[in-house]
């Protein structure tokens, strides 16, 4: 299964940093590390899970320098160590509570590569993500975005390219290529992106066995949450039970009272943090300015909370003919919440921080992103009134903005400063890369 992630291993093979791999369980982790592994160092990786080797990982707690702790390790795993060579793949390392200095000495030693991975389903990681910069480099692991997907499910690639330039140029797309797109989008918004389920997909057409697979996963999670955080247990599984009721309410926004009519967001507030640092949950950010950067106009207690991954989502609604009635697009359910996750799980995965917009004069608008400086205003419309939006004219009235996106099931067009694209076009949505920036100061007056 193909995953953008792969690239990023290959860049890391060069570096002299350690390499930690996160994300929320499910997500393929593992699977990218070891198929990297395979290919690039096919004789010589180690791998050693600290969740199922109890004694590797009280020899990285006990272990006092690089070479104590390389020698001990070489003891139990069946691979020769060679230095300059072999590669170390350690495994749920959130278990390990001497990880962070074990890793500082082993980088520091040189001897050894190490790639780390760790689900975020155990807030340890938090500290471990602290290793300073020059001794680790972090990558986030997420569920398949749209574009894996539909290679994963034999879409030809020269397709995908040729739908990128009619981004690119803004032209509309050759109409029977439309269609099978936005049935694919349909399709995605039922199974999502996590690799189990796409596999489970991919073999059996069965959207029986999808569901079931969903299930198997939202329950892992819940198992999670009573295993790593027993105090707030509680609060946490019903925040997480709490996002398809909440998303589906008409202003999508999560209310407290909801949880409990007397409790303030301060009671709550570790709770939903746990749930985004766990990967589990993508909170949305209220911004009363659409002016850059977005971060200062944000409410902290007024956001909207998706899932991590669309299909969880849509199994979450206990509707047994939920897959039908999407793949039916009917009128009854409320597609609205189910497009938006989706274009939320995209965003998060293409590196960009979720704000929505609302001011009780101009309106709401869906997504408030940062791109290249400018604020980019996104509007998600699963219906056939997709060219009705009030809050996003008030706001391009009142602000200069240069582009604004209304994502919908119609094919492209464009209309001065706002831009009608198919809501599948979200995949080629790419955060500007930041750029060298040379300056130096002339001091040469003061000699």
């Amino acid at each position: 299964m193909f995953r953008k992630a792969k690239s990023i291993l290959k860049e890391w093979k060069n570096s002299n940093k350690a390499l930690l791999v996160t994300g929320a369980r499910q997500v393929g982790k593992t699977y990218i590390i070891r198929e990297f592994l395979k290919e690039e160092f096919p004789n010589d990786y180690v791998e050693i899970n600290l969740l199922e080797n109890d004694i590797a990982r009280q020899i990285i707690e006990s272990s006092n320098n690089a070479k104590d702790l390389i020698f001990r390790l070489s003891a139990i795993v069946q691979t020769p160590i060679i230095g300059k060579k072999t590669v170390f793949f350690l495994d749920e390392v959130q278990v390990c509570k001497n990880i962070i200095t074990a890793i500082k000495f082993l980088v520091e030693d040189g001897n050894f590569k190490f790639i780390l991975s760790g689900s975020l389903l155990g807030t340890e990681l938090a500290d471990i993500k602290s290793i300073p910069v020059g001794y680790m480099e972090t990558l986030n692991m997420y569920p398949l975005d749209f574009e894996e997907f539909l290679l994963a499910n034999q879409m030809p690639e020269k397709v995908i390219s040729s739908v990128k330039n009619n981004f690119d140029t803004l032209t509309p797309v050759d109409e029977i290529v439309h269609t099978k797109l936005l049935e694919l989008f349909h399709l995605y918004l039922i199974v999502g992106g996590m690799p189990a389920v796409v596999q489970k997909y991919i073999t059996t057409n069965n959207l029986r066995d999808v569901l079931l697979e969903q299930e198997n996963i939202n329950k892992l999670y819940k198992y999670d949450i009573a295993k790593y955080d027993k105090q707030n247990k509680l609060y946490i599984n019903e925040i997480y039970d709490l996002i398809p009721s909440e998303l589906n309410n008409q202003n999508k926004r999560f209310i407290l009272k909801n949880l409990n009519e007397n409790f303030k967001f301060s009671r709550y507030e570790n709770s939903f943090l746990w749930l985004k640092d766990a990967g589990v949950a993508l909170p949305c950010y209220c911004a009363d300015e659409a002016k850059t950067p977005l971060m200062l106009s944000k409410s902290r207690n007024l956001f909207k909370l998706f899932h991590c991954d669309v299909g969880l989502l849509a199994s979450m609604y206990l509707d047994n003919n939920l897959q039908l009635k999407i793949l039916n697009k009917d009128q009854d359910i409320n597609f609205g919440s189910i497009y938006e996750n989706a274009i939320a799980q995209e965003l998060t995965a293409k590196g960009y921080n979720l704000y929505y917009y609302k001011n009780n004069k101009l309106g709401e608008i869906d997504f408030l992103i940062e791109n290249k400086g400018q604020v980019v205003p996104i509007e998600v419309k699963s219906g056939k009134s997709y060219k009705k939006h009030q809050a996003l004219d008030n706001v391009l009235g009142k602000n200069k903005i240069p582009i604004s996106y209304i994502l919908s099931n119609a094919n492209l067009e464009v209309n001065k400063n706002k831009v009608y694209l198919p809501v599948y076009m979200i995949m080629f949505f790419e955060k500007a890369p930041v750029k060298d920036f040379h300056y130096k100061i002339d001091l040469s007056q003061l000699n």
